[in-house]
């Protein structure tokens, strides 16, 4: 077995701005898995709002490296049962770890990583294209210049019905609106009621990810469907989210990988809630873990290779309005260059 590490910069082709702050550099850790003629890839990118660095991903999965050494042949969610306790603190760190484990038992099983879950390509959702925040003029021309059938609004100003209203007025395509955890209840309730009347299909993460008195009354009084984001994390976190919200929205890199995101999908789907799956500006090879599970999703946000200007893969590609599965094995990515 081989462990490599390839950690890139990706552009991003605007400025991208939530609530949280803005950035037009996302720093990645590509892990690559290497063994018997095989070669998996995984991604999880960096970020100081979680404290996730490229250094700390790299260090503590290289504590492990003899650990997967040794455990390589067996199947992806038994390993990741292995190197759970040791990377708990770490779910990016497993993130990466877990996709290229995945990827790599694909390409030694010489299928797709769907197929080999019995899964198919018949009715898969589209991916939303997002919008940053910005000045309603930048907006705008980000809009004209990406025409897109669904639009993924970041919102969380004082000025957020307004800025939907003037983007309104240059597209039909359908908006959903994520406010990361921005507004109050009563904000919410107003907003929720004029938003539907412009098209806007659902609210992600209205309120703090721990207000859930609000969320409960929300949830009573919002005319449109409410999605969790940030209160959605982890495992446990899904049965938290059944009465509170309408679905949820999880993230590889913040739950550990594709073994404990496909297991949240079930549950999520067992307690009667929509789920989508996101992403955090990742290049194609996390973009193609994310596709492999779309036969299980309601809604996807998997535009990271769209929003990026130096992508570094060929994998799962989304263009003409729909999704481009190649004719390879795993989760079909492999490395522009190394």
């Amino acid at each position: 077995m081989e462990l490599k590490f390839y950690p890139y910069n990706l552009e991003l082709k605007n400025t991208f701005t939530i609530s949280h702050g803005s950035r037009d550099v996302q720093p990645t850790l590509i892990v690559s898995l290497s063994d018997r003629g095989f070669t998996g890839y995984g991604e999880a990118t960096a970020t100081s709002y979680y404290g996730v660095s490229i250094e700390k991903m790299q260090a503590d999965i290289l504590k492990i490296e003899d650990l997967i050494a040794k455990n390589i042949l067996l199947d992806p969610e038994e390993l990741w049962n292995l190197t759970y306790p040791h990377l708990k603190e770490n779910p990016f760190a497993l993130c990466a770890l877990d996709i290229a484990m995945h990827d790599l038992h694909g390409k030694r099983n010489r299928q797709p990583l769907y197929k080999l879950w019995g899964l198919t390509l018949d009715n898969i959702p589209l991916t939303n294209y997002t919008i940053g925040i910005d000045s309603v003029e930048k907006m705008i021309q980000k809009i004209k210049e990406f025409p897109w059938p669904l639009y993924k609004i970041k919102l969380g100003t004082k000025d957020d019905v307004a800025i939907i209203r003037e983007l309104r007025k240059h597209t039909n395509s359908i908006f959903r609106v994520d406010a990361n955890a921005a507004w109050e209840v009563n904000q919410a309730i107003e907003n929720a009621k004029a938003l539907k009347e412009l098209n806007v299909e659902f609210l992600e993460q209205p309120l703090k990810a721990n207000d859930w008195e609000g969320m409960e009354r929300l949830y009573k009084e919002s005319v449109l469907p409410l999605i969790a984001d940030e209160s959605c994390i982890e495992e446990s976190d899904v049965e938290k989210c059944a009465g509170y919200f309408h679905g949820i929205n999880i993230k590889l890199t913040k739950c550990g990988g594709l073994t404990p995101g496909k297991r949240m999908i079930l549950k999520g789907k067992s307690l009667g809630l929509k789920v989508m799956l996101g992403c955090m500006t990742e290049s194609t090879v996390g973009i193609s873990a994310i596709a492999q599970l779309l036969p299980l999703l309601d809604y996807v946000d998997m535009d990271g290779g769209l929003l990026i200007k130096n992508d570094i893969a060929d994998g799962v590609k989304v263009y003409d309005e729909k999704v481009h599965f190649p004719n390879r094995n795993g989760t079909g990515v492999e490395l522009y260059e190394k």
